[in-house]
């Protein structure tokens, strides 16, 4: 290797492509805003941070300028079309219609829609659609709505860092992931602008993974708090005139959730066991899974997170126990009458249990798992899953011998 390429920094070649990135966009790399709400100004941060010129058209700039980045320019709208041919419509779509003095300047300019809906709906015009509408010489792009003002302004490394993006143009669509990598963002191609009413309703929904595993604990939970209750505070009471309703709010309910957890974590890695004898059964994996096996296996990550917050909730129910003085001289009756260390064994399964849960919830996170190897996470999930769940056995089985003690139902 010559003295030249030695003296030739390692990161050029990464520096030269960024470049080229830039040189695909518009105007050598200046981008237009209009608009100067806080999404607008986050946004031109980004920008300027990213290494763009940004001009910004306001309605007043002269009360806005001072909210802006230095490096921004901000002037009116109809001097901001001028500069560069890709903007950022950041308003709201009641205030579409203020543009159409600039339908002629706005012509072959590429418009992104960085708004959002006020509802859910799937059969009103999307606001890009209408956008569209208002400029049809104009290529108009949905995209960034679904990324926050904060993570714009802190930048992708603390939000989520994909683009959801649809145009009837292609070319259009390529300009703007461009400008999406160039910003540290992951750009997902969705289509045509059709797609646009389903990305102006991802910012609206709230947990759709999370309703099937959310009802299904909540189930479990009266299920077993329901048997709990009649077995340790309405039998006594029927039987021996014993008032035990003070053990509804905690005893009871500690009681209640290492089942629920148990059960939910049980749940995780059935599905697969189905699943593999589902392919066997039929002798092969291209046939489709029933939907019910189907959703069951998408379900399984909130399935085991909420057996770890049970399991967690039972830890912290158990350690305040003992802030009553009538339960703490049941432990120590308890102590005595052990022969054996067995209480000892009792907590250190429990103990071993919500470790390796916790291990689990932990190797769960996208950013703990994309740093493992499939080897290492398929270690942790299978292997220490299965001794978690074996631990968790163990635990069940000491706390209790049968499902139903026959000394505590006297006459039954």
């Amino acid at each position: 290797m010559s003295g030249g390429d030695m003296a030739k920094p390692l990161l050029g070649h990464r520096h030269v492509e960024s470049d080229t990135n830039l040189a695909l966009l518009p105007s050598g790399g200046t981008i237009g805003i209009l608009g100067s709400g806080d999404f607008a100004r986050c946004l031109a941060t980004r920008l300027v941070c990213s290494g763009f010129k940004v001009v910004v058209g306001s309605r007043n700039p002269k009360r806005n300028a001072g909210l802006f980045p230095a490096a921004a320019k901000v002037t009116c709208q109809a001097e901001a079309v001028k500069k560069t041919d890709i903007f950022f419509v950041a308003m709201f779509r009641e205030h579409y219609s203020t543009l159409c003095d600039l339908t002629d300047a706005l012509a072959g300019k590429i418009l992104v829609d960085v708004s959002n809906k006020v509802e859910m709906s799937h059969q009103q015009e999307s606001n890009a659609g209408y956008l569209a509408s208002l400029f049809p010489a104009s290529t108009v792009v949905k995209g960034f709505n679904v990324i926050s003002a904060w993570t714009l302004q802190s930048g992708p490394r603390d939000g989520n860092k994909q683009v959801l993006i649809c145009s009837d143009n292609q070319e259009a669509r390529r300009i703007v992931a461009e400008l999406a990598r160039a910003m540290g963002f992951t750009p997902v191609d969705m289509g045509s602008l059709s797609s646009a009413c389903e990305i102006e309703n991802v910012p609206l929904r709230l947990l759709p993974a999370w309703k099937i595993p959310i009802f299904l604990a909540l189930g479990l939970f009266f299920c077993f708090y329901t048997y709990n209750f009649v077995r340790q505070v309405l039998h006594p009471y029927i039987r021996e005139k014993k008032n035990k309703f003070y053990k509804i709010p905690i005893e009871v309910v500690n009681t209640t959730l290492p089942c629920v957890a148990y059960v939910m974590l049980s749940l995780v890695y059935l599905p697969g066991v189905l699943a593999a004898s589902f392919q066997l059964y039929y002798g092969t994996k291209y046939r489709r899974f029933p939907d019910w096996l189907d959703q069951w296996l998408q379900h399984r990550k909130q399935i085991g997170l909420l057996s770890f917050f049970c399991a967690a909730l039972h830890a912290m129910y158990s350690l305040c126990l003992p802030m009553r003085r009538s339960h703490r001289y049941l432990l120590l009756n308890e102590a005595v009458k052990q022969v054996q260390h067995s209480s000892f064994i009792y907590v250190s399964f429990g103990i071993m249990s919500l470790g390796l849960l916790s291990l689990l919830a932990i190797t769960s996170l996208p950013s703990i798992s994309n740093s493992l190897n499939w080897r290492e996470f398929s270690f942790i999930q299978v292997r220490l899953a299965i001794n978690g769940e074996y631990s968790g056995l163990a635990l069940s089985l000491h706390a209790q011998t049968s499902f139903i003690d026959p000394p505590q139902f006297p006459g039954w």
